[in-house]
Order: C-alpha cells, then sequence, then structure tokens
C-alpha cells in the first residue's frame, strides 16, 4: 500500500526515521516516498496496458516540480486544469502533446497559450467554451484537438462536493444535449471535435459508476460515428479511489478487470486521469504537539500543522488516519481504522492553532498519551494535501521532503515572514 511503517516503535518513510525528517526540516513538513508513487503509478500503467492508455496525472492532486518530473520520467502525461498548472508541466520539459487541459472557466489567456504550445487535448464543457475555443484557435490560425466533456448522469455516491456526475453539477453537458453540440459543432473552422470525456467524480471507491458511465458514453459514441463523426478518443477521467483507512479502495488492477474489457477493440484512443490513486498513500503530513488541553469533556491535541496545511478533514470531512510518530510504550498501531482502540488510548481532537472552530485534523480519536513535543503523523495527505494549503493566518506554507532509497531531499524549502508580503511591496 505504501512504504510509512513502523520499525522499532518509530515511524519511518521508507529507511528513513520521520523524527529525523522533523529535525532537519522542521513541521508542519509534507513526507513524499518516491518507491510508493512510482510503483502506484507503475501499476494503473500495467492495470491498463492492454488499452496502451495514456495516463495523464492530474496536476491538481499533487504539484509539486519534483513529484512531476518523477512522473514524466516514468512515462507520464498530464491532465491539467488551469494556466498555472500548464506552466508546472512545461517546467519540467512534459511533452505539450501529451497534456490535457480540462476545467470548466478556462480564459482567453489560457487558451492562446496552451494553443501556442500544442497541448494535445482540450476537455470542453460547453457549447460557449466550445465556440470560443473554436473562435481563438481559427483567430491564431490553430486546430484544438478537443473532447466533449459529457455529463452522464450516474451518482458515484461520493462526497456532494466530488460528485461531477450528475445533472445537477456545473461540469459537462448532458447526453441529450451533447448529440447536439457535436452536430452544431461539427465543421467549424479551429475546431477537431472527436472525443468524449467522462469523469464522474473523486474519490470513486466502487467500479459500477465508470461501467455505468463507460457504457453510456459508448453508446453515445456509436450513434456520433453511424451519423458520420470521427470519434477518435475517449476520456474516462479519473476518480480512482486511495487507502485512507487500510481498504477501501479497489486496486488498479481491480478497476482495469472491469473497465478494459468494455474499451478494447473499439478503435478510441483511451485516456486516464488518476491523481489521488498515484498519490495520496505516497505522502503524509508531519505535526508536531504545541500543547494538550480538556475543554468540559473533550481533551484536545493542539499541533502546528492546520487547516492551512490539510483543509479536507474540515471542507469534506474526510478522513485521515492519524498516530505519534514514536508512539507512547511502542504502541504501533495494528491498522489506520477510525476507530482503533488500544489499551491505554485516550479521545482526542487533534486541532491547529488557526482561528477557526472548524480548524482540525482529526475528531474523536483514540490516541496513545501525547506530551508536548510529540510529532504526529497524519497519513496519506500525498494528493490535496499542500496543493490545496493556503497562508490564512499569515501562515508560511510548509516544507516538503521526497525520501529516495535512503536519503531525505528538501524539494520545497518552507515559506518565510517575507514570502507572505513580497508580492504587496511595490
Amino acid at each position: 500500500m505504501d512504504h510509512f511503517n513502523y520499525d522499532d516503535g518509530v515511524l519511518h518513510c521508507e529507511s528513513v526515521g520521520l523524527p529525523s525528517l522533523a529535525d532537519q526540516f522542521g513541521t508542519p513538513l509534507y513526507v513524499y516516498s518516491k518507491k510508493t508513487l512510482l510503483d502506484h503509478y507503475d501499476r494503473a500503467t500495467r492495470a491498463f496496458s492492454p488499452l496502451d492508455a495514456m495516463i495523464c496525472f492530474s496536476v491538481k492532486s499533487c504539484q509539486n516540480l519534483s513529484i512531476l518530473r518523477l512522473l514524466k520520467d516514468q512515462g507520464a502525461a498530464f491532465d491539467v486544469v488551469s494556466g498555472g498548472e500548464l506552466q508546472r508541466v512545461l517546467e519540467v520539459d512534459a511533452d505539450p502533446a501529451r497534456i490535457v487541459f480540462a476545467g470548466v472557466g478556462k480564459t482567453d489567456a489560457e487558451i492562446r497559450t496552451a494553443l501556442a504550445v500544442g497541448i494535445g487535448w482540450f476537455n470542453v464543457e460547453s457549447e460557449a467554451e466550445l465556440d470560443n475555443l473554436a473562435l481563438i484557435a481559427a483567430k491564431l490560425g490553430k486546430t484544438a484537438c478537443t473532447a466533449l466533456r459529457v455529463n452522464p448522469d450516474v451518482d458515484p455516491k461520493t462526497h456532494v462536493y466530488t460528485t461531477t456526475g450528475k445533472r445537477e453539477t456545473k461540469f459537462g453537458v448532458d447526453l441529450q444535449r451533447a448529440r447536439r453540440v457535436f452536430g452544431e459543432f461539427r465543421d467549424r473552422p479551429g475546431l477537431d471535435l472527436c472525443g468524449i470525456h467522462l469523469h464522474i467524480g473523486s474519490p470513486v471507491n466502487t467500479i459500477a459508476p465508470y461501467v455505468e458511465s463507460i457504457a453510456k458514453g459508448l453508446a453515445l459514441i456509436d450513434e456520433l460515428r453511424g451519423e458520420g463523426h470521427r470519434i477518435q478518443a475517449i476520456n474516462i477521467g479519473g476518480g480512482f479511489g486511495a487507502h485512507y483507512d487500510g481498504g477501501e479502495a479497489p486496486s488498479a488492477s481491480a478497476y482495469a478487470a472491469e473497465i478494459v474489457p468494455l474499451l478494447r477493440g473499439r478503435g478510441l484512443t483511451v485516456l486516464l486521469e488518476p491523481g489521488r490513486s498515484i498519490a495520496a498513500n505516497a505522502g503524509v503530513l508531519l505535526a508536531r504537539t504545541l500543547y494538550t488541553k480538556v475543554s468540559g469533556n473533550r481533551q484536545f491535541i493542539i499541533v502546528d500543522a492546520a487547516i492551512t496545511e490539510l483543509i479536507r478533514p474540515a471542507l469534506y470531512g474526510s478522513f485521515h488516519f492519524a498516530w505519534p510518530v514514536k508512539p507512547a510504550k511502542g504502541a504501533v498501531p495494528t491498522d489506520r481504522r477510525a476507530d482503533l482502540h488500544q489499551p491505554g488510548s485516550v479521545l482526542v481532537d487533534i486541532v491547529g492553532p488557526v482561528c477557526e472552530s472548524g480548524d482540525f485534523l482529526a475528531k474523536d480519536r483514540w490516541l496513545p498519551p501525547v506530551s508536548r513535543g510529540d510529532l504526529i503523523c497524519i497519513f496519506t495527505a500525498g494528493a490535496y494535501g499542500f496543493t490545496m494549503s493556503s497562508q490564512y493566518n499569515s501562515r508560511p506554507r510548509a516544507a516538503e521532503v521526497l525520501v529516495d532509497n535512503g536519503a531525505a531531499r528538501l524539494i520545497r524549502r518552507r515559506e518565510k515572514y517575507d514570502d507572505l508580503v513580497t508580492a504587496e511591496r511595490f
């Protein structure tokens, strides 16, 4: 699952003890395992190899240049949703033809830049966007290779904020409208509308919604081809799950076992956009205990990490397993369940120093006794952790470290107070 394990009562990343990293680089600290990252990418590649699928890593999940460079060198393509993310993947010398540009609100400047560098695909989400893309591309003398994002009205049974496949979401066009869109933009100068994009949400921990979504997409493709449209590609999106509490997500091979037979032999280029399933278990967040306190009938562990480092628990009610890096009396966790309760544990909330009642990393957790100075590890933080971090309360953002075969390397320095105000000085 990952390469974060306890050895002699101390949590390690690969072979490196995490206390040494906290001492060297400070806290809060993001720590990534190269082995875990590449293991999960390789599993996805092998699982979908019968389709020769293009694995487009979702940059919004984990955007550090060193991480992107590792994946690029391993053969990954990229899924970007902004001009800034496009800049990041170009910074690591990614092949523009292997970049997919998604997102519901692309600006004219972003579109012009993407056309200028020659990205492989635009995922387009509305008639208005298609019209604008065609106008800009024609004016520049370019042709935009385009996939229409089709909303298949499939419920992935995930959080309402990360459900994107239902008709009520802001993403894509419904199936009936999609047919009209292909007809309307069929011969439009500046456009090569030759694919469909299906992304139903994240994390999706069952396979049936993908099967349903792809079946609907293929039926649409058959219909469009019957009308003479040249449909070359299907992008099935991402959203594959990760292991937050130990075993809730299917493996890449399990997803592929049901998806590959649907797409094999259909004469389509297949694209996927995984992010969480590759990066989530490859990273953890280290925090140091500042204080412990009792208020009413609740006990709090106040740490130096906050919603500014990891907003997912407050934003989505997401579960991240948390445990001391060096637990008292060697109380090494036997698994990563939310209800893990060992003898001598205390029921606590893990909270940060930000001035918000919603500033918490974990609630109602049974942890071994913790004292000031003890390190707490927040697991499965490699996806949508640092990328969603902020400087709220004027807090400098955390450092990031990559562990590779016994060596740790700083891949993003900790921000300083001066970084908070540099852009405001004129």
